[in-house]
């Protein structure tokens, strides 16, 4: 369990009833993002309260009424996902700027503009995101937050989601230790060690990071490196 002094009141409102419960507002948008958090560990009292300010806890007549049940971990899974979170003013605006780095550094990575084939740096897009009037809910999936920036965006900027495929030589000096940064860093698609004990690969990257990737190159084989654009979709 989180202490209580970081904790945050979750409430839904049923049928007549009220339900509290005392949670620690970032792993509660883990959960309602559908990650696999335990509900133990994400709030600060095994209770349900019908008013968590005065203690006073939720009947069982209650519980069972709204959630016919009164397990704790199930009803306040449904009061996390279903109900409201009530953040302080701090609270609201730390996670709000959070989820907006996400989204802002998401499009840099992963998009281009189509006119120019180059990422939009991201001042840019939070520059379009403000003339858009962008709002950002702390509590939704990132996913869905990049889907509605893109569309809101679109007027503003030329975006285009895009990925690039390399062909890559590393030589043998450096091959060994170049591998796993490189397998980690892209999708390899093919491979192949040569006989002078150098390593070439077909991979793909986020067309927004065509720059880190070349730099990365560079540093891994000190500029020996090679690399060959195949393809841009």
């Amino acid at each position: 369990m989180i202490p209580l002094e970081q904790a945050v009141v979750a409430r839904l409102e049923s049928h007549g009833e009220r339900f509290e419960i005392l949670v620690d507002p970032d792993l509660a948008a883990e959960i309602r993002h559908g990650d696999d958090i335990d509900i133990e560990d994400a709030v600060a009292a095994l209770y349900v309260f019908e008013n968590a300010s005065k203690a006073e806890k939720a009947s069982e007549e209650a519980l069972v009424k709204v959630f016919g049940d009164t397990d704790f971990v199930s009803v306040a899974e449904r009061i996390i996902r279903k109900g409201e979170i009530h953040l302080t003013a701090d609270q609201r605006k730390k996670m709000i700027e959070d989820k907006r780095k996400q989204v802002v550094n998401f499009i840099a990575r992963n998009a281009i503009n189509p006119q120019t084939k180059l990422p939009h740096p991201p001042t840019r897009i939070e520059m379009a995101m403000e003339e858009a009037k962008v709002n950002v809910d702390p509590f939704r999936h990132i996913d869905e937050l990049v889907k509605d920036t893109v569309k809101a965006l679109r007027p503003i900027l030329p975006i285009k989601f895009a990925e690039m495929k390399f062909a890559v030589k590393i030589p043998a000096d450096f091959a060994p230790k170049a591998y796993g940064e490189i397998a980690a860093g892209t999708t390899i698609e093919k491979e192949e060690w040569q006989s002078d004990g150098s390593w070439v690969c077909i991979c793909r990257i986020p067309a927004g990071i065509q720059e880190d990737f070349y730099n990365m190159i560079n540093r891994l084989t000190k500029g020996d490196g090679e690399v060959k654009i195949l393809s841009q979709d």
